[in-house]
């Protein structure tokens, strides 16, 4: 199982979460199985739209199970974590979401960002 995490800005189009997994399906030479992103984006339209258009389920993780992993995160955002508490938000949800290992570290465009692990 495949799992792509998901960052990405309040109100970002489902373009760029789109492009940016399929950005990071070539670089790691794979295709995901499913998407993962913090609980608090649960009402995001584009990514609940890029989650459809890439016919994928996509799971919301509680703060605390993105907490649980930052120390397997190798990417750290201080301004993620200013902004939301974690100073990993893709990484830990795709870790968080498999319980496996991360196979691409966080790949970013202009709002969204990507990482993927596999369980």
């Amino acid at each position: 199982m495949i799992v792509a995490g998901i960052g990405c800005r309040r109100g970002c189009p489902a373009d760029d979460i789109f492009s940016i997994v399929r950005a990071a399906e070539r670089r790691a030479d794979c295709r995901a199985d499913a998407l993962a992103a913090p609980a608090f984006k649960r009402d995001e339209t584009g990514l609940l739209a890029a989650a459809r258009s890439l016919g994928m389920d996509i799971s919301f993780i509680a703060a605390a199970e993105l907490d649980a992993v930052q120390d397997r995160c190798p990417t750290k955002s201080a301004a993620a974590s200013r902004h939301v508490g974690a100073a990993s938000v893709a990484e830990a949800a795709a870790i968080a979401a498999c319980g496996g290992e991360l196979i691409l570290p966080r790949i970013a465009n202009r709002r969204a960002t990507c990482a993927l692990a596999a369980s």
